[in-house]
């Protein structure tokens, strides 16, 4: 259905016939980290995110798993684990 409260005019899942149906009736604004994601959008109401109701939750044990402004490194040693049997195999066969 179309929200009538915060985001008015756009598609929402979580309203209903009663009204908003989400936690608290409404959704809440970005957080300070959200600032510089493509997924931001302003209403006349404020800035809030176009996938989750409540950003704030996405924040709490780390950077958001949508987040566009925020670039994953990987560290190749860390990440990838050498069997020493496998290793020692390899350097023999090389031989």
């Amino acid at each position: 259905m179309v929200c009538q409260t915060v985001k008015a005019g756009t598609e929402c899942i979580f309203m209903g016939k009663n009204g908003c149906t989400y936690n608290g009736g409404r959704c809440y604004p970005i957080v300070e980290e959200c600032q510089g994601c493509d997924r931001v959008v302003e209403y006349p109401t404020g800035l809030y995110c176009k996938t989750y109701s409540e950003p704030r939750l996405k924040w709490l044990h780390g950077p958001c798993p949508l987040a566009t402004h925020i670039k994953k490194v990987q560290n190749r040693s860390e990440g990838r684990k050498l069997n020493p049997l496998k290793a020692s195999k390899r350097n023999s066969a090389r031989r």
